[in-house]
């Protein structure tokens, strides 16, 4: 559908600041995407554009709904992963796990077919399937040692799977394939290594100093116990007043 050429700058302009907006303010970015739908709800780009707003703001529903008259205008599937994932959102994890077994989905580029497998997945694991959201991930893609742009994020689902059900040191060796792959921070695979590890992050000037511009230093668990104990020592030593003991 074409538009008059004003009209059409005034839409095209708040989806671009949907685009520029959606991930550090999302709010803000459903409210250009109101605007753009209410001046054009036609258009299968705006449609879209509406429905990842609505999805990055958690309102499963209306972006489903967004979603699915988008598809009627184009005919694409592209976005049939992001609709089963608002499935899911909207705590129907069986219709999204009825959604992975249509015939859609073999009509998915590669990246989609990854997507609707990491949201056949976790709707796997929000009816408590554990182990049948591990099988789930397991695939040519996850073996491959070749990276594309959803390694990061299908290694990580694979060592999160792992690690709730109780298999830490598979769960540490994928979280750190994942870091590998992951070049850009599309996770916090860094974190959660850290965390398996037992790092802490405690501040190196102290909280009487938390004013300034304080470094963050990584201590391990296990040596920050040990301060603990020869501080507590040392106060054992120490007199009312004076100093501890040499």
């Amino acid at each position: 559908m074409s538009l008059p050429k004003t009209l059409a700058e005034d839409v095209a302009r708040n989806l671009v600041m949907v685009a520029r907006l959606i991930d550090e303010d999302p709010e803000q970015a459903y409210a250009y995407s109101r605007i753009a739908l209410r001046l054009a709800s036609r258009v299968a780009a705006v449609r879209e554009a509406a429905g990842f707003a609505a999805y990055a703001t958690q309102k499963y529903s209306e972006a489903l709904a967004e979603f699915r008259a988008s598809r009627r205008m184009t005919g694409s599937v592209e976005l049939w992963p992001v609709m089963a994932d608002c499935e899911r959102g909207l705590g129907r994890p069986e219709r999204a796990m009825a959604m992975a077994g249509e015939p859609e989905v073999q009509k998915l580029d590669k990246a989609g077919q990854v997507e609707m497998r990491l949201v056949a997945a976790g709707a796997r694991r929000d009816m408590g399937q554990i182990d049948a959201a591990i099988v789930t991930l397991q695939s040519s893609e996850l073996a491959s040692s070749a990276v594309h742009s959803w390694t990061p994020r299908l290694r990580y689902a694979y060592a999160d799977a792992l690690l709730e059900a109780g298999r830490e040191d598979e769960a540490r060796e994928w979280f750190g394939k994942a870091l590998e792959a992951d070049k850009d921070g599309a996770t916090d695979a860094s974190d959660r290594l850290a965390e398996l590890d037992g790092v802490e992050f405690v501040d190196a000037l102290g909280d009487d100093e938390n004013t300034g511009d304080a470094a963050d230093v990584e201590v391990p668990a296990t040596e920050a116990h040990d301060r603990d104990e020869d501080h507590d020592s040392d106060e054992d030593d120490r007199g009312e007043d004076g100093p501890a003991k040499a």
